[in-house]
């Protein structure tokens, strides 16, 4: 097997980065409109330039037979579903617990991809792994593990089952990824999402709370439905289909120092020399991870 270049390794770094910017953005616009809605309209934002993508790359087909099964599952799992508990548990998850628990989706990816997928990480990757994960826990405790968020909220049950989610999802999508090229399968995994989303949202009467937006709360709208959904989920489907699905899921990690210097940025949070050594910890296990890809 021939070592991958470096596109996919850059592809699912930018994805990560994104999503981990993400989270502040999300909880800007939840603190205007529901959760359903911001879902909405973000994949309302991001399917159009997913079909830009397909139609670019000439990939637009239509699924067939039992594809349109395995479509609606993914687009349920990935989108619909996974959408839904992150934006109703940002509503009541602390931020520190949120950032350490979104982290142990590499590693449910990587014990899946060991059992489902037969993928065997050798030791030093596997110690990667749990270098990373210590990284998370120094980046988001701020050097302090006193400060790490005790779980027991209805939002920390809801972003573990996402983490778990998530990664079940991307396994799951490692089959389709066999037969479709990664943008068509984005296209359809998201269309579907949207679909199942919409028909909740149209029935609650959500439509209304749109114009209860302002201008901080469209701006974090655009950048959820632009890059959060159109560009980062190309991005992280065309890392998938080259990497090993542990090797791609450990870049999962940065998502909390990436959530960190956004929210120094936009929220005027502090960042510590903890959470910088705890940066450069968690890349160094990434590395570990993927060296010998």
């Amino acid at each position: 097997m021939s070592k991958p270049k470096l596109l996919p390794y850059l592809e699912a770094l930018f994805a990560v980065v994104v999503w981990g910017a993400s989270f502040i953005a999300t909880k800007i616009a939840v603190g205007q409109i529901s959760p359903i809605a911001v879902v909405w309209i973000r994949f309302a934002m991001g399917i159009p330039i997913l079909f830009a993508a397909v139609a670019v790359r000439k990939q637009f087909a239509f699924p067939k037979g039992s594809e349109w099964l395995y479509f609606t599952l993914l687009g349920f799992l990935g989108i619909s579903f996974h959408q839904w508990l992150q934006s109703n548990g940002l509503q009541t998850a602390q931020a520190t617990t949120t950032a350490w628990i979104v982290a142990t989706s590499p590693a449910f990816i990587a014990i899946l991809a060991w059992l489902v997928l037969k993928e065997k990480l050798n030791l030093l990757q596997s110690s990667g792994i749990v270098l990373a994960m210590l990284g998370v826990l120094v980046v988001v405790s701020k050097g302090n593990f006193a400060n790490i968020g005790r779980f027991g909220t209805a939002g920390d049950f809801l972003i573990l089952i996402s983490a778990v989610n998530w990664a079940v999802f991307s396994i799951i999508s490692r089959h389709g990824l066999k037969t479709h090229p990664s943008t068509r399968l984005t296209f359809w995994v998201m269309t579907i999402g949207w679909l199942i989303i919409s028909i909740a949202f149209f029935a609650q009467g959500k439509m209304a709370e749109i114009a209860q937006l302002d201008s901080r709360g469209w701006w974090a709208m655009i950048f959820l439905g632009i890059f959060t959904t159109g560009f980062a989920y190309i991005a992280w489907f065309d890392a998938l289909a080259q990497l090993p699905a542990a090797q791609t899921g450990a870049f999962l990690f940065i998502e909390p120092p990436a959530s960190m210097i956004v929210a120094a940025i936009v929220l005027k949070e502090q960042i510590t020399l903890p959470a910088i050594l705890g940066g450069a910890v968690i890349l160094f296990g990434i590395w570990l991870v993927n060296r010998q890809g």
